[in-house]
């Protein structure tokens, strides 16, 4: 009983941290003129081209996941592993993180795959994807230095005239996100540290971590790694030439709010919605789109972006339904 109210008051609270920003950045937005963007000034083809970068940001990771499994001597269909994937995402937009666990459980039940080893391989692929992250964000700063002076400098702006901008509504929405960011860790964390109790749990999660000292094939894992994040990229980047405002923007210009982005999800709003919303309209302003342009391309592209994670959600739990489940004992093909 009581753990289902701490789960019931987390998803109460994500949703209203999203909700209150959203409102924030939406209060006087004239929503009536929506229709006519959509409908007139957008160029749909765009959008429909960046959706298999977005489906298959997914796939290479239900591809990569059988290599950080079979050290570990857990073996799982590739259709199974694909449609918890899908099913993880989807899920994540009612209960933040907790797709994570879902997909693991999925393995699970279909593949009898350990699931505190799932979990643990799970772990080992977050940590590369932020190391990941981490290093693109280091070098994407580095590399726009010049191009941020160079817009100060033609403007005659400067850092403290940029912060001067902000409202303290501004100043505290920021805030909110970053006490959010630091909540979200401590959770999990304490999550965790529920499985660390328990010594054969325990063990089993750390074999999944450390499994990839043992993958086999290194440059396929990069490969797929890397195929993941330029998928994510590229889903994002298409999308900048559905609008006239932002179809003439670098992409560079994409990089850094893609970037920017990419860090605010962090926050634990369903899908990012909110955080996302204000990093990349902030940055999209930087770089000379008009506020109300800005404030149109990230509510459509996020809630057009968010259907589609909602869509193959509820393909893959269909055709999980018509998957039959693996005996244990029976060995398993994988295909």
């Amino acid at each position: 009983m009581k753990h289902t109210s701490n789960q019931t008051f987390k998803i109460f609270l994500s949703l209203l941290l999203g909700g209150i920003i959203l409102y924030w950045m939406y209060r006087d937005f004239d929503f009536s003129k929506m229709r006519k963007v959509i409908t007139e000034d957008m160029n749909w083809t765009w959008m429909i081209l960046s959706f298999p970068f977005g489906i298959l940001a997914q796939m290479f990771r239900g591809w990569r996941w059988k290599q950080t499994l079979e050290p570990i001597e857990q073996k799982s269909r590739t259709s199974v592993r694909i449609h918890s994937i899908f099913v993880s995402y989807a899920i994540s937009l009612l209960i933040p993180r907790i797709g994570e666990f879902a997909r693991c459980a999925i393995l699970k039940r279909y593949d009898q795959v350990s699931f505190p080893k799932a979990l643990g391989t799970v772990v080992t692929e977050r940590a590369i994807d932020s190391l990941l992250v981490m290093l693109i964000t280091g070098l994407t700063l580095v590399s726009q230095l010049k191009v941020f002076n160079s817009f100060f400098s033609k403007t005659g702006t400067s850092m403290d005239s940029i912060f001067g901008r902000f409202s303290t509504t501004g100043y505290i929405v920021t805030a909110v996100c970053c006490i959010a960011a630091l909540t979200l860790i401590y959770l999990l964390m304490k999550k965790l540290s529920i499985y660390n109790k328990v010594k054969s749990t325990f063990h089993e999660i750390w074999l999944g971590i450390i499994s990839l000292k043992n993958i086999k094939g290194i440059p396929l894992f990069v490969f797929f790694t890397l195929g993941i994040w330029l998928s994510y990229f590229f889903h994002y980047y298409l999308t900048f030439f559905c609008f006239e405002t932002t179809s003439h923007l670098s992409l560079s210009c994409a990089l850094v709010t893609f970037i920017v982005g990419s860090i605010a999800v962090i926050v634990p709003t369903p899908n990012g919605a909110g955080p996302w919303h204000f990093a990349v309209k902030t940055m999209l302003i930087l770089y000379g789109v008009a506020d109300i342009d800005a404030l149109y391309f990230v509510l459509i592209v996020h809630t057009v972006q968010t259907l589609l994670v909602a869509v193959l959600g509820i393909y893959a739990w269909i055709a999980l339904s018509f998957t039959k489940r693996t005996a244990k004992e029976a060995p398993l093909e994988v295909v």
